[in-house]
C-alpha cells in the first residue's frame, strides 16, 4: 500500500471524517473582505484550511484555478501546497494523461517538484499514458472512471459491445495498473445508485467522490457507499458549498467561522455514518 494511502487511511480513522476540501479558488467569488490583502487568493486559502483543518482528511487543489492566472497564480498554488497540513492528503486535480514521454513530464511536476501526494488522471489514452504516474509507488493515481456531470452519459456510461458500460472496463484496468496500492478512481455521488456496485466490483480501490453540495449528491449515500471494507479508502470532496458561504463577512474571522460552522456540520453527518 502506498504511503500516500496510508496517510489518507490514517487521517480518515483518526478524525472518522472524509472530508476533502477542494479550493477551487475563483478570483471574483472570494469574498470582499479578502480585497484588504495584497495577494487575497493566498490568504483566502490560507483561511480555508485554517477553518478547516480540524475537519478535513485532504486538500484538492484544482490546477485550472490557478493555471488561468499564469505565473502568479502558480505561485499561489505553490504556497497553498506548502500550507495544506502534512497529516492531510494533498491532491493535484489537473486531470493529465498523454503519451507515456509527456506523462513523464506531468507526472515529474507534479510528484517531485510540487510534491503532492496524489493527482487525477484521464484513462483515454490507455495504460502507457498513466504507467507514469502509477510509477510513484508511494503516491495516490485517481482514474476519472464515472464522473458526477452530464456529460458522463457520452462516453462513460456507453455500452461495449460485451454489453459492459466504458466506466466499468476502466474501473477493471485500474485495479490492474494500481495492483500495488497506489491506484484510486474518481467515481461522483451523483451516481450513488451505481457507487455500491462500484464499490463491490473494486473493492481495494481507494475513491475520490466529488459531486456533494453544489452538484445535489448526498453526503450521506457518498460516505456510506463510498468506503472500504474497514470504512476507510475514500474521499468526499466539497468544494463551493464548503468554501463560498452566503453572506458578508465583516472580517476574516467571521469568514472563518462560517466554513468552520459548515465544515463541522459535514463532519458530524460523515461520524454518524461511519
Amino acid at each position: 500500500m502506498s504511503a500516500a494511502r496510508l496517510k489518507a487511511n490514517r487521517r480518515i480513522s483518526s478524525l472518522k471524517s472524509l472530508l476533502c476540501v477542494g479550493l477551487d479558488t475563483d478570483p471574483e467569488k472570494v469574498p470582499a473582505v479578502f480585497s484588504r490583502f495584497s495577494n487575497p487568493v493566498l490568504e483566502f486559502n490560507r483561511s480555508v484550511i485554517r477553518a478547516t483543518r480540524s475537519s478535513a482528511a485532504a486538500y484538492k487543489i484544482n490546477t485550472a484555478f490557478y493555471e488561468a492566472r499564469g505565473i502568479e497564480g502558480l505561485r499561489d498554488m505553490e504556497e497553498t501546497l506548502l500550507g495544506i497540513p502534512s497529516e492531510c492528503l494533498s491532491i493535484a486535480d489537473a486531470k493529465r494523461a498523454d503519451i507515456g514521454n509527456t506523462s513523464r513530464m506531468y507526472a515529474r511536476a507534479f510528484f517531485e517538484h510540487w510534491q503532492f501526494d496524489s493527482v487525477t488522471v484521464a484513462p483515454y489514452m490507455g495504460h502507457d499514458s498513466l504507467d507514469p504516474f502509477f510509477s510513484y509507488a508511494d503516491k495516490l493515481v485517481f482514474v476519472l472512471c464515472l464522473t458526477s456531470n452530464a456529460g458522463s452519459m457520452d462516453f462513460e456510461e456507453q455500452q461495449l459491445e460485451e454489453g459492459r458500460p466504458l466506466y466499468r472496463r476502466v474501473l477493471e484496468r485500474v485495479g490492474e495498473w494500481g495492483g500495488g496500492g497506489n491506484g484510486g478512481v474518481v467515481v461522483g455521488a451523483t451516481k450513488s445508485s451505481l457507487l455500491a456496485d462500484i464499490r463491490t466490483a473494486a473493492p481495494n480501490l481507494f475513491f475520490l467522490i466529488p459531486g456533494v453540495g453544489a452538484q445535489g449528491g448526498s453526503l450521506e449515500e457518498a460516505v456510506d457507499l463510498g468506503v472500504d471494507r474497514n470504512r476507510e479508502g475514500a474521499l468526499v470532496n466539497i468544494s463551493r458549498a464548503l468554501i463560498y458561504p452566503q453572506g458578508e463577512f465583516r472580517d476574516v474571522e467571521a469568514y472563518e467561522a462560517a466554513v468552520a460552522a459548515e465544515a463541522a456540520r459535514v463532519h458530524a453527518a460523515m461520524r454518524a455514518v461511519l
